[in-house]
């Protein structure tokens, strides 16, 4: 009896030291195809493999052209009418919509949104403004999520929709109006409209804008790097995708002009130093050594709906991926899209996909676009398509159920990923449901 017992206390001790699996990087075996994605374990997951045996062609771009659709807020007022910059309050009703707490939402909810929002005030601030920091940007003035019916698959968190997109700090802004409670403004960056918070930005002159704009400008080239001023407070942490104007430099940084605030919305000007180990003067050149240092920066970032939590979605991957090269891409992946030379390929066979991607497609500059995701193309891996994307996960069904194996980061992978796992859903297969491909660049 001691025998049985001591054996017993053996194994529940080595069950409770066990170290936990990550079931996205299981061994998968066929018929245990169940526990994970085969692809992160079969597929290399860094730019480098993809780049051993090519030699990549600049982009055709200039700086110029970059920094005319970065400063765009600030040269034009855009064109967006009233009715079109009130599409969430189209999109977004009573019936469907649920809260932080789960619960659904109340017509107050909304009546009291559209009434804050004040739009009868449309465009009359008219004001060049700059970011503090990374900011949230909001489909209504509120912080407050909004969720479709968490039993849903694909639907709860992270999915909430009140988020539109993050924008750097420092960023050139324009102010259209502010809401009725004077808590949030509604603002157009270069590349999409939506509310932030009024404490979260300054407004300033044209005599600093246009010291702004002349400026050579610095392109950071890592994230998460805290930021100083030159008396060592905190300011912002670098990111990809982050412009800013250069003052001085010496052999070891560049001296960079910053901003934050004091009394409400008055800037205030500082001067801050970033290594040139994570910045560079002017845009880089697209090579190998670079797409691949930009790249495993990027390939950190986990999957954030609009951005939410600080991370990125598909399209703000590619499109901060592509900013320190100087290519301009629009925000989400419909206009993304758009871009390019545009070849339509929804009518065709799976087959007849991968005959005309394997010949047309050039790794590193082609966009795979399908219906609310977009990928990069990168190469070819044991005669399967390779391309580089950030997802939350793979939809799947069982029993006429659907449901989601999350995966929820950025990641290579053939147009089949999770093609392997017992509750795949072919119907939702990447390759299947590409509409397009478009040529950046040759």
């Amino acid at each position: 009896m001691k025998y049985i017992f001591i054996i017993l206390l053996s194994l529940w001790l080595g069950g409770c030291s066990s170290k936990k699996t990550d079931p996205a990087k299981m061994v998968l075996k066929p018929e245990n195809s169940n526990l994970g994605i085969y692809d992160l374990q079969k597929i290399p997951q860094n730019a480098q493999s993809y780049l051993k045996n090519i030699i990549v062609s600049p982009l055709k771009v200039t700086q110029d052209n970059y920094e005319k659709n970065y400063f765009r807020a600030w040269l034009k007022m855009p064109s967006d009418t009233k009715e079109t910059v009130m599409w969430p309050f189209r999109a977004y009703k009573v019936g469907g919509s649920y809260g932080e707490n789960l619960q659904p939402l109340t017509e107050n909810f909304f009546i009291e949104m559209k009434d804050n929002a004040n739009f009868d005030q449309y465009k009359s601030i008219h004001k060049n403004a700059l970011t503090l920091g990374l900011l949230n940007i909001r489909a209504f003035p509120t912080s407050k999520p909004l969720l479709h019916d968490p039993s849903q698959a694909g639907e709860g968190f992270p999915f909430d929709y009140m988020q539109n997109s993050t924008v750097c700090a420092n960023k050139p802004i324009l102010i259209s109006h502010y809401s009725k409670d004077k808590e949030w403004a509604y603002i157009f960056t270069s590349f999409t409209g939506g509310w932030v918070k009024v404490k979260e930005i300054v407004i300033v002159n044209k005599k600093y804008t246009k010291i702004w704009q002349k400026a050579k400008q610095i392109f950071l080239l890592k994230d998460g790097v805290p930021i100083y001023d030159t008396d060592g407070v905190f300011l912002f942490k670098s990111r990809i995708g982050m412009v800013l104007p250069l003052v001085d430099e010496d052999e070891d940084g560049y001296t960079v002009l910053t901003v934050t605030s004091y009394k409400g919305l008055k800037p205030f000007y500082l001067k801050s130093k970033i290594s040139k180990k994570i910045a560079s003067k002017g845009i880089i050149p697209f090579s190998n050594k670079n797409i691949i240092s930009i790249m495993d920066q990027i390939s950190k970032s986990k999957y954030g709906w609009g951005g939410i939590y600080e991370q990125r979605d598909c399209s703000s991957t590619l499109r901060d991926f592509y900013t320190p090269f100087g290519l301009w891409l629009p925000r989400n992946s419909s206009q993304q899209a758009k871009k390019g030379k545009i070849i339509k390929v929804g009518h065709l066979s799976e087959d007849a996909k991968i005959k005309l991607i394997k010949k047309q497609a050039v790794p590193f500059k082609t966009l795979l676009h399908k219906k609310g995701h977009i990928l990069l193309f990168v190469g070819i891996h044991k005669n399967k398509i390779v391309a580089f994307h950030n997802l939350w996960g793979i939809k799947t069904k069982k029993n006429f159920k659907e449901g989601r194996f999350v995966i929820g980061k950025a990641i290579f992978s053939t147009l089949k990923v999770g093609s392997h796992r017992i509750d795949y859903d072919k119907d939702a297969e990447i390759l299947r449901n590409i509409q397009s491909i478009n040529i950046l660049s040759r």
